[in-house]
């Protein structure tokens, strides 16, 4: 077979569609050629696609498959939720039609066919994306309690502008309900309902959404997430992850970053705040976290009980 002819740059290094090729010119006997790998019924690629972004990656397969939005685990990572990753096919892409559209099979494409209203469809880079309630509602079913309430922390949590480029959650507490209630008898609508019980506003991490968990689950008291350190003066400080103002207790979880000589440095200086506020500094650290988060509990037991907290009181 002879070397084909250079695709038109603007389908170079990604999937496109057989529609996309026709419209650059390019012949349905290029289609053919065995240089283009075939990803499913009329899309194509020029390369390996794995290392592409996923916006990019999934285009093609919504601009073929009509009356289709990206949904369940392809969603949460557009929307950046966290989840865990799934064993089966988590490479493939998830997509959700309405009741009673026509089936789909095709390759590296997960279809799921189900009650899909308007308002539950947003766009991502111009792909049709559920919304961070409805994708949350999806994800019950597939993960774990703890899990889906980290997710629902995610949705509802302020975001820091400096960082994200955004200032408003992705969505409400509201939001969620207002979803469950439109789905009765959905699969994983009773782990929803007791995980957006446990949903609150202000983690900023999934790992923070479990130390809080866990220490409700140890009958401690459910601590205040990043509420700002007021001093007797009036002046603000800085926002533990979690905090018993009553007791003047911060709780900081400390990932990984932690151990970078720049942040250890700051860890140093936020300790020492902490010393002249008159303030109890507890520090979580990865380790605290296996065994459910038992130590971490017992480490901000030990905290309240110095501050005077008793049981019942």
């Amino acid at each position: 077979m002879k070397t084909a002819r250079p695709l038109p740059e603007v389908l170079e290094g990604r999937p496109f569609t057989a529609a996309e090729a026709a419209r650059a010119g390019v012949s349905a006997k290029r289609l053919r050629h065995r240089s283009l790998g075939r990803l499913g019924k009329g899309i194509r690629a020029d390369g390996p696609t794995a290392a592409l972004p996923l916006s990019v990656r999934l285009r093609p397969f919504i601009e073929v498959n009509e009356r289709c939005a990206a949904s369940h685990q392809t969603a949460a990572e557009l929307h950046s939720l966290p989840q865990r990753r799934q064993d089966e096919a988590f490479d493939a892409c998830h997509l959700v039609r309405p009741e009673g559209a026509a089936h789909l099979d095709r390759p590296h494409v997960i279809v799921h066919r189900m009650k899909l209203y308007e308002d539950e469809v947003t766009t991502i880079d111009g792909i049709p994306v559920t919304t961070p309630a409805r994708t949350w509602l999806d994800m019950a079913e597939l993960l774990s309690l703890d899990e889906i309430v980290a997710m629902g922390d995610a949705c509802v949590r302020v975001p820091r502008p400096e960082f994200e480029g955004r200032d408003m959650p992705l969505c409400s507490i509201r939001d969620l309900q207002r979803t469950i209630d439109k789905h009765r008898g959905k699969r994983g609508l009773r782990k929803a309902k007791e995980a957006l019980e446990l949903v609150r506003v202000g983690s900023d991490s999934p790992q923070e959404t479990s130390l809080r968990l866990a220490i409700v689950r140890a009958g401690l008291p459910e601590p205040e997430l990043n509420v700002p350190i007021i001093a007797d003066d009036g002046s603000r400080h800085h926002e533990p992850d979690l905090s018993y103002r009553r007791y003047r207790i911060g709780i900081e979880y400390e990932g990984e970053h932690h151990g970078e000589e720049g942040q250890i440095a700051r860890d140093i200086t936020r300790s020492e705040r902490y010393a002249a506020l008159g303030w109890t500094e507890v520090r979580i650290s990865k380790r605290h976290m296996l065994n459910d988060a038992k130590p971490a509990a017992a480490k901000v037991l030990v905290a309240l009980a110095q501050a005077g907290w008793r049981r019942g009181s």
